[in-house]
């Protein structure tokens, strides 16, 4: 008698399986509603936040950025909707979803009168790190964050830039797979909030951060995507190029060594406007034509313009906020 053995694949189902559960998002939030007393903070609300990156909640104060936060951080429980953390429902099993979470509230949770090193043991300690691992984690959060130099030192005695540092440094005490920041930088001098940037850049290499902030230019300088919270709705979710082109540029700016006179640029098709700015460069506002910027070359080489520059005008980061933010009140 022969003997047939029929091989199954099981490795590359567990292939499959990892690849699977690699791709899934550290934090899904579904229809998320929230009302204090008869008034709604945040009103069906829905998106995901992968495993790796920096991810700006952005919108103006009373937004519901606060309340989105807190909810999926575990402070507030939401009336409507579920969060669920590294595939874990929030509401239905808190402590081990919180496992997965560093937060940072806007005012850090110090206890001034520890130093570093015994604040941040406290802190793994309630964040039930197995002792035996208190030390390293210390030591690992201190060194990324730029601390262990002051492990001694008293917290009262640190400057705010260092404060924030020891704060951001409990929120990762515990080596978790999603971090939760609030304003991390306000307060800050200029000096200060450059170090905290590229520190959130640092501690965003391998975890997903979530940066709540009002700030444009904290959102431009440091996040990869947004989020954006305008009335309790999510008016915005994409890249931040994606943010930044969300109003269709309608100027350019060109610079002519031998430029002619305006009516001619004006006669240009597609212009619809120009004004000059000094006697060598021109604003010129153009219609929804996406070929009137080749044409303004083709214009200058045929007529002898002497173009040597030619730049589309992005819409400010102040005029897409305010966009979105009048697209929200209208849909409301």
């Amino acid at each position: 008698e022969r003997l047939f053995i029929k091989f199954i694949p099981v490795v590359v189902d567990n292939i499959n399986f990892n690849n699977k559960f690699m791709e899934e998002p550290i934090v899904k939030v579904e229809h998320l509603s929230h009302r204090y007393s008869i008034q709604w903070a945040v009103r069906d609300i829905s998106f995901e936040i992968p495993r790796r990156g920096i991810y700006g909640l952005l919108g103006s104060n009373g937004a519901g950025k606060s309340t989105t936060m807190n909810i999926i951080c575990g402070v507030l429980n939401q009336t409507e909707g579920e969060v669920f953390i590294n595939g874990i429902n929030l509401r239905e099993n808190p402590v081990e979803a919180k496992r997965y979470i560093g937060f940072l509230p806007q005012q850090p949770p110090l206890y001034t009168d520890l130093t570093v090193e015994e604040y941040l043991a406290y802190c793994a300690d309630l964040r039930s790190v197995a002792p035996k691992k208190i030390r390293s984690s210390v030591d690992y959060a201190m060194e990324k964050c730029g601390i262990t130099h002051f492990r001694k030192r008293l917290l009262k005695h640190l400057s705010g830039g260092y404060q924030q540092r020891v704060g951001i440094a409990q929120a990762i005490i515990h080596n978790p797979k999603f971090v939760v920041l609030d304003e991390p930088t306000n307060g800050l001098d200029p000096n200060q909030i450059l170090e905290i940037r590229e520190l959130i850049k640092e501690i965003a290499t391998d975890r997903s951060v979530l940066l709540s902030t009002h700030i444009l230019s904290e959102v431009q300088a440091t996040c990869d995507h947004i989020k954006m919270i305008e009335e309790g709705q999510l008016v915005f979710a994409g890249t931040m190029d994606e943010f930044n082109n969300y109003i269709q540029p309608n100027s350019f700016v060109v610079v002519l060594k031998n430029p002619p006179r305006m009516t001619e640029l004006e006669h240009v098709p597609g212009v619809s406007r120009v004004e000059a700015i000094n006697s060598k460069s021109f604003r010129v506002w153009f219609d929804t034509d996406d070929d009137v910027t080749a044409r303004m070359v083709h214009e200058s080489v045929s007529r002898g313009w002497e173009l040597s520059e030619v730049s589309v005008e992005r819409s400010s980061l102040d005029e897409v906020f305010a966009r979105l933010s009048g697209k929200s009140k209208r849909e409301s």
